[in-house]
């Protein structure tokens, strides 16, 4: 599988534009983690526990969208994009989202 954050695949040709293809993950965290960042927060510096979490996340909702795009057919996903949003306190869903595409 071909992933880009560009709308083109550099030697290849696009034959068919399949649609979206998607992949998301929810994580929460932890009251380790939460004490640990209490710290970190006053002291300053990285919360690598949280920077860590994140790394999960997006590396989950990542293969999750190439599943969605393997499922759809997919040769490459293109255009490849990254949100997230706060589900409730504490928590956040992470998405992974671009353009499944058949390739010459």
């Amino acid at each position: 599988m071909i992933l880009t954050t560009t709308s083109t695949v550099a030697g290849k040709e696009i034959s068919e534009t399949i649609g979206i293809c998607r992949g998301s993950t929810v994580r929460a965290r932890n009251i380790g983690r939460d004490i640990f960042a209490g710290i970190k927060n006053i002291v300053g510096g990285e919360i690598e526990e949280y920077t860590k979490l994140q790394a999960q996340s997006r590396e989950q909702a990542l293969k999750r969208m190439i599943k969605d795009a393997e499922r759809l057919g997919a040769d490459a996903v293109i255009n490849i994009r990254f949100t997230t949003s706060m589900v409730m306190q504490g928590a956040a869903e992470m998405l992974a989202y671009g353009t499944a595409v058949k390739l010459k």
